[in-house]
């Protein structure tokens, strides 16, 4: 299997954060693997190592000679005055310039002489290799494909781009990049502003590469069906792991990880404590020793020296060993994330927490919301889907008052206590420190507030004092999480709530919402939260709720 890329301890700083730290990983033929992390750990840093946008302090990046190198960033560049045309003309304009080269080389074999032809033979076959290779012979039918895959298919050839909208531009910039078939793909975040329509066909379109795939997502169930590897970058050391397999097994290895470090944390802990009582009963009974009664004061004082020499080594070896430990000790795991709210079960029994009643919300001459009714029970658990811009996030706004709706009304339970997270990270104070922002309108003290914060794992103890604004958006996500569980609501109203989480933090998220007590509304993409969500599935689109949908039909037709 030939190896196309080839990364060797790379490092980067930037000012005195160290965000690469040795990352070394093998991309061959065929392969696809997941590159994962929190944010901020530096995974688009490292794709922007590989295409040479940013320079590393270390190591060595090493593409194959004659492979080429295609990159998706999250950003899609604004290519001004360029139509759709333009852009598809240049993205397969390689192929157009091997069948060139073929159809020149094939005049030129019908009139060769003898002692030239092999040559021209020779290069003949290799740009027919290539042509073959990079999906010449099907390039009309690839174009169709790939636009229509992608949901984009529909646009007019002749409109600018710059025209486009901001998830049209994204689909676009991905197809131009498939249609060049580069045999090292490298994707930042490629399903974002897709479809699940869109995203099972991107599925299956990678599995058929013959390139090698390297692939940022945070999304899980895309991993799942797209890649063979996962490789980690550690969120504190900054340096990476690989891990065979998809999602799934790279997350059933990290449970065991993860139940490992609790078993040696609980063992050290009781080694600790063993240590510890040697070394104060050891010394007591040395104080407590009866002197010999022999007569003979040479051979009484030689029996106290003995015994004292070797009292005191027992202890100075168990203080010593104690030292070791403490030097550099297991951390404790962080305790599982857990909401609890402030739940009054008759606070809500007989009412319900939410009463919604012909919510109608238009911008312009755009009507997101018409005449929307529902009630939500205090038992209900909701997830809420539909296309971008189909106004999911504007109802979650107008139901916790936000946003005022244009005619109709909600009604909102005295008793319910609402906890909310919205999807940019708005409520966050930017001039705020962590700790300052994770204690506003919660009645902890500085103390509670960072002991919470460190046994729940979320922040370390140098990150208390970072400002809001200066924070990663999966940082933000977390203090976002962490204000949430310890807000102790009775009613969860969640938009994107799996957006910008680390894997660790997501699954954690995940268990904790399966066990709440209280009503939960969530705007979601996520397949995988959906599937695991348990809750009925409303459908937001043209400006109205469909609440009547089966949702093991709807989950296992996304499944396809």
């Amino acid at each position: 299997m030939s190896t196309y890329l080839s990364i060797l301890n790379i490092s980067k700083t930037f000012g005195y954060h160290q965000v690469l730290n040795g990352v070394s990983l093998m991309l061959n033929a065929g392969e696809r693997i997941g590159l994962v992390g929190a944010n901020g750990v530096g995974k688009s840093t490292l794709l922007k190592i590989i295409t040479g946008e940013l320079e590393a302090d270390g190591g060595t990046v090493m593409l194959t000679p004659g492979a080429k190198l295609g990159y998706l960033p999250q950003a899609i560049a604004s290519f001004e005055g360029r139509t759709l045309a333009d852009l598809i003309a240049e993205s397969m304009r390689h192929l157009r310039d091997l069948e060139a080269r073929m159809r020149d080389l094939e005049q030129q074999m019908e009139a060769a002489s003898p002692d030239v032809l092999d040559a021209i033979m020779v290069e003949y076959g290799e740009t027919v290799e290539q042509f073959e290779r990079y999906g010449g012979y099907e390039m009309d039918y690839r174009v169709d494909a790939v636009l229509e895959g992608l949901g984009v298919n529909h646009i007019p050839r002749e409109r600018l781009f710059a025209t486009l909208s901001g998830g049209e531009k994204s689909r676009v910039g991905l197809a131009l990049l498939l249609l060049q078939a580069p045999d090292v793909l490298l994707l930042d975040e490629p399903t974002n502003h897709l479809d699940f329509a869109s995203m099972a066909w991107l599925e299956v379109y990678l599995r058929g590469c013959r390139g090698g795939i390297l692939i940022v997502s945070h999304d899980r169930q895309f991993l799942n069906r797209t890649v063979g590897a996962i490789v980690e970058i550690d969120e504190h050391t900054r340096a990476a792991r690989r891990y065979a397999g998809n999602y799934d097994t790279y997350h059933a290895a990290k449970e065991r990880e993860r139940r490992k470090w609790e078993f040696d944390y609980e063992r050290q802990q009781e080694e600790i404590k063993a240590l510890r009582i040697e070394i104060k009963q050891t010394a007591r009974r040395n104080s407590n020793y009866r002197a010999h009664t022999d007569s003979d004061k040479y051979i009484r004082n030689a029996k106290i020296a003995t015994h004292d020499h070797t009292v005191s080594r027992r202890v100075h070896a168990a203080e010593e060993k104690l030292k070791r430990i403490e030097d550099d000790p297991i951390l404790p795991p962080p305790t599982p994330l857990r909401f609890d709210p402030d739940f009054d079960p008759h606070a809500l029994k007989g009412r319900m927490p939410l009463v919604v009643s012909n919510v109608t919300k238009a911008f312009g001459e755009c009507c997101l919301l018409r005449d929307v009714s529902f009630t939500l029970g205090p038992e209900s658990c909701i997830v809420l889907v539909g296309p971008n811009g189909a106004g999911k996030s504007t109802l979650l706004k107008i139901l916790i008052g936000v946003e005022q709706p244009d005619s109709g009304e909600v009604y909102r339970n005295p008793g319910a206590a609402i906890g909310y997270l919205d999807q940019e990270g708005a409520t966050l104070d930017p001039a705020k420190t962590v700790l300052e922002a994770f204690r506003e309108g919660i009645p902890f003290t500085e103390q509670q507030a960072i002991t919470f914060l460190l046994r729940s794992g979320l922040f370390r103890y140098e990150d208390m004092g970072k400002l809001a604004g200066q924070l990663s958006s999966g940082q933000r996500r977390k203090l976002q999480i962490a204000r949430l569980i310890a807000g102790r609501a009775n009613l969860l109203i969640l938009d994107e709530p799996t957006n910008n989480v680390s894997f660790d933090v997501l699954e954690g998220l995940e268990a904790a919402l399966r066990q709440f007590p209280g009503p939960i509304i969530a705007a979601s993409h996520d397949r995988r939260f959906i599937e695991q969500f348990n809750g009925d599935i409303w459908v937001l689109e043209d400006g109205f709720v469909n609440k009547n949908v089966d949702a093991a039909a709807y989950v296992g037709a996304q499944a396809v």
